[in-house]
């Protein structure tokens, strides 16, 4: 499969609320370090700025953030500032708010709903904006969300935000969230060799409502913040041969094919593997082919 001339609009268009993006994306958590956070090594600075500006010369116009997302020197919202701005108009900058890092990298307790204005307003630094186009309530575990997301709504209608979504939920947060205000994306962990039940009845009812359903870990899978998994069963790697192409893309393409509301957003500080991600949005696979990995993926315990 040839990826140097493939670009992001090959994979779609989709809105985030009035904002349409491309399918492909990029997430920032991997330009930090070898791996998520305080795991691995810090990231050569220019090579993780050249992977920025270089995705975006390759049509990516969905960059999904967080202040959170940092290494003992590298800061991802910063490298977004620094390699993108001024910003192109059509560049959709993601951010979550509700976890918290101290400067050592330990989690500390998650926000409190009245601290959540300083999350907004510590991105809004970071990124060098005066409003935030998308801003995730990423959940820490609370049973309901609504006193949270209500205080994000607040800051939606002070203008601070533009639009809202919700991350790390169940069904039943998704339908509390929409009680208080428009949702326009939900951000979930969803992978190929992940069977999740939950995930999705949240993926068809992203669908019915016209909502964004944004997968994380797609490619990294079990291998969750350490990065791209390299378990792959006979399968993916059964299509990636039949496609010339890596497991890496089949598992992004296998996330699109999930529907056309489905985003990607595959993390990378390496721009070959930016470049592959990018061409998995025209990878096309055939009905045999999903259902075999269909298959796999329900056999997997």
């Amino acid at each position: 499969m040839t990826t140097e001339t493939i670009t992001a609009d090959a994979s779609g268009t989709f809105g985030l609320g009035d904002l349409p993006v491309h399918r492909i994306g990029f997430g920032t958590m991997r330009l930090t370090g070898s791996a998520a956070f305080h795991h691995g090594t810090p990231s050569d600075r220019q090579r993780s700025l050249a992977v920025l500006r270089k995705a975006v010369e390759l049509g990516v116009n969905h960059i999904d953030t967080a202040a959170f997302y940092f290494s003992s020197l590298r800061s991802a919202n910063e490298l977004v500032n620094t390699a993108l701005s001024p910003y192109p108009d059509d560049l959709v900058i993601a951010t979550k708010v509700g976890p918290y890092r101290d400067y050592h990298g330990a989690w500390g307790t998650s926000a409190r709903p009245d601290e959540l204005r300083g999350h907004v307003e510590e991105n809004l630094r970071q990124l060098g904006r005066d409003h935030l186009d998308l801003v995730y309530l990423r959940r820490m575990r609370q049973d309901s969300i609504a006193e949270h997301f209500g205080a994000l709504a607040e800051l939606r209608t002070a203008g601070l935000i533009r639009h809202l979504g919700i991350s790390a939920v169940e069904p039943r947060h998704l339908t509390e969230a929409l009680r208080i205000a428009p949702v326009v994306s939900v951000q979930n962990r969803y992978a190929l060799d992940r069977p999740d039940p939950a995930g999705d009845e949240l993926l068809r009812l992203c669908g019915e409502h016209g909502i964004a359903f944004v997968p994380f870990y797609a490619v990294a899978g079990e291998a969750g913040e350490s990065g791209a998994t390299a378990a792959h069963d006979d399968a993916v790697l059964s299509v990636a041969r039949a496609h010339d192409v890596t497991p890496a893309q089949v598992r992004i393409a296998w996330t699109l094919h999930q529907g056309p509301h489905v985003l990607a957003i595959p993390g990378t500080g390496n721009p070959d593997h930016l470049t592959e991600n990018v061409a998995a949005g025209a990878l096309r696979l055939t009905t045999a082919e999903l259902t075999r990995l269909d298959q796999a993926r329900t056999q997997t315990t």
